[in-house]
């Protein structure tokens, strides 16, 4: 069976190994222990160009190393869209009441959102389910917003859509489970150990190196 692979990179980015030992990771070595008797076909990678902040000037850099050893893994695809960020009045947590009779009180906030990715996602699954020759779908993503490109693609090009919640907390969307042929309900941890590049990966334009705080 051929398949696929569609990652959302910022769900999995924090759903699955931000704040662990396992960021340093070789997505196809994660594909093959999770998939089984498939041939991988393409792994597709969304994400975005991080920008720095006073408090991790570095980020970016990680960031590249990362995608330049992603870039080695053959018929790997990283798609791009856009970082925002947008200053943003919210409501404080607990909300609180200066005044009874006034709404609760707000605070000053930066709002960092990724933008385009679910969009890109969506539109290649598409366009791969009428161009390429494959058999199996396999969207690791929580995003519940891709639940008709998923139905599309099972009930109008007969497809088979695997879904992977890369959410630590287990806490998988219902829609894309029940829409999907089938479900993971999570990452374990074991399989993020197994599937880590060498501390030095070699590229056509000379070595990377994991970044030392990973």
């Amino acid at each position: 069976m051929t398949a696929i692979v569609y990652i959302d990179g910022f769900n999995m980015y924090y759903g699955s190994v931000k704040e662990t030992q396992y960021k340093w990771l070789n997505l196809l070595a994660m594909c093959q222990i999770l998939l089984p008797g498939r041939t991988i076909k393409k792994i597709r990678y969304f994400t975005a160009e991080i920008k720095a902040q006073k408090h991790d000037i570095d980020a970016p850099v990680r960031q590249k190393e990362y995608l330049k050893a992603l870039a080695t893994i053959p018929n790997f695809f990283i798609h791009y869209g856009s970082f925002v960020e947008r200053p943003q009045k919210r409501p404080i947590y607990p909300l609180e009441y200066p005044d009874p009779s006034s709404p609760p009180k707000l605070v000053r906030i930066l709002r960092t959102e990724e933008k385009r990715s679910d969009v890109n996602l969506a539109t290649l699954l598409m366009l791969d389910c009428i161009d390429e020759n494959f058999d199996e779908a396999v969207v690791t993503s929580n995003d519940s917003d891709l639940l008709t490109p998923i139905e599309s693609a099972i009930n109008r090009f007969n497809k088979r859509v695997g879904v992977i919640n890369p959410q630590r907390s287990g806490m998988a969307s219902r829609e894309l489970s029940r829409a999907a042929s089938w479900s993971f309900r999570k990452i374990n941890r074991s399989v993020l150990a197994a599937s880590q590049f060498p501390d030095v990966v070699a590229t056509p334009r000379g070595p990377v190196t994991k970044p030392p705080s990973w």
